[in-house]
């Protein structure tokens, strides 16, 4: 009789448990990768704005290459660099048109960056087209490659 109760006792709690679990917590959503990209790139340029350097040197792979809309060219040091030294007046950088395109371990993201703020006492509008150039390293995404073009108006006609 005291084999059967604890058979019981036993089976009634690991349904209780099981019924619980099923019920109580969801599988959590896993981002894909495209996702996970889309927000590297916005804690990027969120951390530029911020200063937050650590943001930026956990994104950038340590061969990190760039160049720049004035067709300069740099590494992640500039790169870190440039951030510590930022002094514009953003009122606004909105990232938009993203396209992620990922080839198992590399990826390219391509986006528009529309910025509003203020420089040299001046409100100025600016476009930019960034195509990023991703890698995994060590079950992480990083970027080894950046560039980005200004997009100029069309002339009138």
């Amino acid at each position: 009789m005291m084999k059967v109760l604890s058979v019981a006792v036993c089976t009634v709690a690991i349904g209780a448990a099981w019924v619980s679990t099923a019920s109580g917590s969801r599988p959590q959503e896993v981002e894909s990768d495209q996702e996970v990209l889309v927000e590297l790139e916005r804690q990027w340029n969120e951390a530029l704005y911020r200063k937050d350097l650590e943001v930026i040197e956990r994104i950038l792979a340590d061969e990190f290459m760039a160049t720049y809309q004035d067709g300069s060219r740099g590494d992640k040091a500039k790169e870190l660099a440039l951030t510590a030294e930022f002094d514009q007046a953003v009122e606004s950088a909105i990232q938009d048109e993203f396209t992620v395109r990922v080839y198992r371990d590399t990826a390219v993201v391509s986006f528009t960056l529309n910025l509003v703020g203020f420089r040299q006492g001046q409100r100025t509008e600016l476009t930019l087209r960034y195509t990023d150039v991703w890698i995994i390293r060590d079950g992480r995404w990083q970027c080894v490659s950046s560039h980005s073009t200004r997009v100029t108006a069309p002339p009138d006609r």
